[in-house]
């Protein structure tokens, strides 16, 4: 069952309990992202695991497994795992279409994401998602709020999230099969690029995002959006720059200054999320023998194998 603790809101401020020290380091979960990739890098073989009862386990599965590896190799004192509440959220207000060229989930994933949440939390995972927000918002949201105590890693396949990159905050991108990363620090994110973190979302509005349906300013690439960031600065350095821009650029963009300008709040990660989530909650111990309990009674036989020949258990209380 999903959850979520009080929240505390002080003069505007969003409270979350403060974490005991600043050598601890707090490793934030793009739940979604790790449970689609784990349905779908199965299902395309048809490989759904069903149990006993006839409920399908490949997403949930393959889900833990990550996190788990990735916890191994991070070696967090905290984790909170962070979850999209339904696909409306502020962005279609903003933008009607924005995601509205996505399937509807198969079927056989649908009962995933509560279960998914039920394991995570028998897992003893803090688990967190607000109405209206997607999942990258919360990890925004506790990435800036924990970064000046603490260092934080985010675990996801998105790219959007590189937007989040700072002092103390890396990303952990996945990469093909499991426990492989490319993490990216803020550094490394701008020695690559040419461009920083902030302004890889002007980039984004510039160039649009067809998987989240917004399109940007049409004609406009990757490769022509980057190079006009990297002279202008931001797109307000572009807009007041416009009479030094080929025609076509020129033309391009006044033709779409208001989608520009809308592309530019979706492409956005909303880092002031009202949301709360207990300190002790988020505390990661190394699984406990006890939690093959729940592994045996939902049948979860592949992640048993994983857990029992794995370096994450640890001896029962």
């Amino acid at each position: 069952m999903l959850y979520f603790k009080k929240c505390n809101i002080r003069n505007g401020v969003i409270g979350v309990d403060e974490l005991e020290n600043k050598n601890e380091h707090l490793l934030l979960i793009d739940g979604m992202a790790l449970l689609f990739r784990s349905f779908f890098a199965t299902a395309v073989t048809g490989q759904f695991m069903m149990n006993s009862k006839g409920l399908p386990t490949n997403g949930v599965q393959g889900f833990m497994k990550h996190l788990l590896m990735a916890a191994d190799h991070v070696k967090p004192t905290h984790i909170i795992v962070c979850w999209d509440m339904g696909s409306q959220t502020f962005r279609n207000e903003v933008f009607n279409d924005y995601k509205s060229n996505r399937n509807a989930p198969p079927i056989e994933l649908i009962p995933q994401f509560d279960l998914a949440k039920e394991v995570a939390e028998g897992f003893k995972l803090s688990n967190v998602g607000v109405v209206g927000y997607e999942a990258d918002d919360c990890i925004g949201t506790l990435a800036k709020l924990h970064q000046s105590d603490r260092k934080v890693s985010v675990l996801s396949g998105d790219q959007d999230l590189l937007q989040l990159l700072d002092d103390n905050i890396d990303i952990m991108l996945l990469k093909k099969g499991f426990g492989n990363y490319q993490t990216y620090t803020k550094d490394i994110f701008v020695e690559e690029r040419g461009i920083t973190p902030q302004q890889f979302i002007d980039v984004k509005a510039l160039m649009g995002d067809t998987s989240d349906g917004y399109p940007g300013v049409r004609g406009i690439g990757e490769k022509t959006a980057l190079k006009l960031i990297q002279q202008y600065n931001d797109i307000s350095g572009i807009l007041a720059n416009l009479h030094k821009l080929t025609p076509s650029q020129r033309k391009k963009i006044e033709e779409d200054l208001d989608m520009l300008h809308v592309s530019r709040k979706l492409a956005e990660i909303h880092c002031e999320v009202p949301l709360s989530v207990s300190a002790e909650a988020a505390r990661w111990n190394n699984v406990s023998h006890d939690t093959l309990s729940l592994v045996d009674d939902l049948e979860l036989k592949v992640l048993r194998r994983f857990l029992v020949g794995s370096n994450v258990m640890m001896a029962s209380s």
